[in-house]
């Protein structure tokens, strides 16, 4: 395990500071029982591949990864979409 030095908290800062280019990234939901959801700690690997999305894209963009959820939600693979194709218009 690695500590993080001065020089990469300042980076972590500067880059939390900045505004979002276009939009922000869709939150993750996972459902949790009838007509409820609850926040995710990020997508899951299917999900990132249903959206057709690798992980160094997703890093990318800004958007969390969960490994260790398994399975896909329909509305987070839609909305990941959105995201995409959003963030791919030119300005």
């Amino acid at each position: 395990m690695t500590f993080w030095h001065k020089r990469d908290w300042q980076q972590y800062y500067e880059i939390a500071r900045r505004p979002w280019q276009r939009l922000r990234p869709p939150r993750p939901v996972y459902p949790t029982g009838l007509n409820r959801v609850q926040p995710a700690a990020g997508f899951s690997l299917s999900e990132l591949d249903d959206a057709g999305i690798n992980i160094d894209v997703a890093e990318q963009l800004g958007l969390p990864v969960d490994a260790g959820r398994i399975g896909a939600y329909g509305p987070n693979v839609s909305a990941l979409r959105d995201f995409v194709t959003a963030a791919r218009r030119p300005t």
